[in-house]
This record gives structure tokens, C-alpha cells and sequence, in this order.
């Protein structure tokens, strides 16, 4: 084995704002909130499933903002209304032979929704 699976990582203009959003989207928080720990603004934010069951996910600061197609993607379950109402943006619809919803966060980052 050459290795094993750690953390998903994101990339952000707004590191800040992104973390934040997916903390909304997915019922995620700040892992240093949980730990007590305070970190630069600067520095890359890392957030949890408080029920410890999804990955842990790194919002890393960029200087440049998105401009191909991701070559990586999230995929959740959940309800596209709830993610456009948080700003989220559709990108495709779900039908015909495809069985999910793709949509853009708050900086353009594609993910896959699936009903629950």
C-alpha cells in the first residue's frame, strides 16, 4: 500500500467565508472551536463533523479565484433548495441518466448532490 486516505482538501480566495459556508451546508464547525485552539486568519481552516462521522476538510487560502473545472469534487446527500438558499449555485440538473444535481459553492467549487 502507498498510502492512506487523511483529510479532503479545498482551495478558497476567502478561506474564511468558504469554511464558513460548508460549516452551514454540512453541519460542520470549526475544528479549532472544538479544541479550544485559536489559529491565524491567515492560516488554512480546518473543519469537522461534530459527530465525527464525515472527513475532515481543509479550506486552504489562494491568491487565485477558480477557473477550470474541478479535477476533484465533493459528493453529499442532501436537498439542492437548502444549498441554493445558502448560495449555492446549480450547475446542472438532476434527470435522463443522471442521478444527481451539480452545483457551485460561494467561490465556484463543483459538488454533487444526492437525495437523501
Amino acid at each position: 500500500m502507498a498510502g492512506k486516505f487523511k483529510d479532503l482538501c479545498l482551495d478558497a480566495r476567502d478561506h474564511q467565508a468558504v469554511a464558513d459556508w460548508w460549516c452551514a451546508a454540512m453541519g460542520y464547525v470549526r475544528r479549532d472551536a472544538v479544541r479550544g485552539e485559536e489559529r491565524l486568519v491567515e492560516w488554512p481552516v480546518p473543519i469537522v463533523d461534530p459527530a465525527g462521522e464525515g472527513p475532515l476538510i481543509w479550506v486552504n487560502p489562494v491568491p487565485e479565484g477558480k477557473v477550470v473545472k474541478n479535477r476533484l469534487h465533493l459528493d453529499v446527500w442532501g436537498d439542492p433548495a437548502e444549498f441554493e438558499a445558502l448560495g449555492a449555485r446549480m450547475v446542472r440538473e438532476k434527470g435522463g441518466d443522471v442521478e444527481w444535481w451539480v452545483m457551485e459553492d460561494v467561490e465556484g467549487n463543483e459538488f454533487c448532490v444526492f437525495d437523501l
